[in-house]
């Protein structure tokens, strides 16, 4: 796995400015899953691309093709794209990766970055975010705010990506409240808010009063400051959409990542590999805090942060039982990242089916 460090240890931007002289700007171009929007999983991504604009300015010319969905349609794009002329191509969204994957053989001195997946070539690097540890302290601050112990989780597909968040979030939440538990819906969509406020009004209804989400829009944080109910939001700080109820977000950064391998794509030295970042790196955080939350709660859930961040402290360190009170992780062990990347079962709380 390349290190975060020499992933974002670059040339002087004199090298860059020279160099973009001298072969003209590196072109490069992202796929994006949803509509750009003002929030969101696509919407923190391009705030990635405005950073390498920002930072590289004449010596790169970049590019988007938003709500491209998966399977087919994102293969004709990503192919059109590497016929324009793109020199390195980010695909966001997991969806991406065997259509990535073939159009990267048909176009081998191209490079190709695929977000979330995991499966590589010499000319196709992948890259995610240990999103699960944000949600962990998610967890601890939802456990922290309820009144019913009883949460709400509208989530798009049940690949590893997700059901890391659900169990995190959810043993967060035992952590501080070990009664509580996780009501999971399924939208099989990354990107519909109405599904995914039909969703959040039902699990209120069934009596959650914090909810929270693996999907792309800002319906859920609209919904919960409709109902009343607490919201954790994803991905972005959604607070404008829910002024009084929306507690935080587990928000991602990927700007420092685009800029350092853009600088390595233009110096030549970028490479194949899979990046792994969390709250150490930057790359996961959690937006500031509404202020319905108590000091007290906001110093724990920080410490939750640094713990995590020095790594004193694990998510998914034992003991933890599935669903049917099976161990899973014995105490004094924690899963290692090969367990956690393949991710396929629901811990002890959880109500809903992988």
């Amino acid at each position: 796995m390349l290190s975060r460090r020499s992933l974002l240890l670059a040339p002087a931007a004199t090298l860059i400015a020279s160099q973009a002289q001298a072969a003209g700007p590196l072109k490069v171009a992202y796929v994006y899953v949803s509509p750009v929007g003002d929030a969101g999983w696509t919407f923190q991504h391009e705030l990635g691309r405005r950073a390498v604009d920002a930072a590289l300015g004449a010596a790169v010319k970049t590019s988007f093709v938003e709500n491209v969905e998966e399977g087919a349609d994102a293969e004709r794009v990503i192919r059109k794209l590497a016929t324009d002329g793109n020199d390195l191509i980010f695909t966001t969204s997991f969806g991406y990766m065997n259509p990535t994957l073939k159009v990267a053989q048909q176009f081998p001195s191209k490079k190709f970055e695929h977000a979330t997946g995991y499966k590589r070539a010499a000319n196709v690097a992948t890259y995610s975010a240990r999103f699960y540890e944000g949600r962990y302290a998610a967890g601890v601050l939802a456990g922290r705010m309820s009144k019913t112990g009883v949460f709400g989780y509208i989530a798009a597909f049940p690949i590893p990506e997700v059901l890391q968040g659900i169990n995190a979030f959810t043993l967060g939440a035992r952590s501080v409240n070990p009664k509580a538990v996780t009501k999971v819906v399924w939208t099989s969509s990354w990107f519909d808010p109405g599904k995914e406020r039909a969703a959040a009004d039902t699990l209120i209804a069934g009596g959650a009063d914090v909810v929270t989400h693996h999907t792309d829009s800002t319906a859920v944080a609209q919904a919960a400051e409709e109902k009343g109910a607490f919201s954790i939001a994803y991905n972005s700080d959604q607070s404008k959409y829910g002024p009084k109820t929306c507690l935080t977000a587990v928000t991602h950064n990927w700007n420092e990542y685009y800029i350092g391998r853009v600088k390595a794509a233009i110096a030549g030295t970028w490479k194949s590999g899979d990046v792994w970042g969390g709250v150490k790196e930057g790359m996961t955080k959690l937006a500031p805090y509404n202020a319905a939350v108590p000091e007290a709660v906001r110093k724990d859930v920080d410490g939750v942060m640094a713990a995590i961040g020095a790594g004193s402290r694990r998510p998914f360190a034992g003991p933890i039982a599935d669903q049917d009170g099976k161990t899973k992780v014995a105490a004094g062990q924690a899963l290692a990242d090969k367990d956690i990347a393949e991710m396929k079962w629901f811990v002890d709380g959880v109500q809903g089916k992988v």
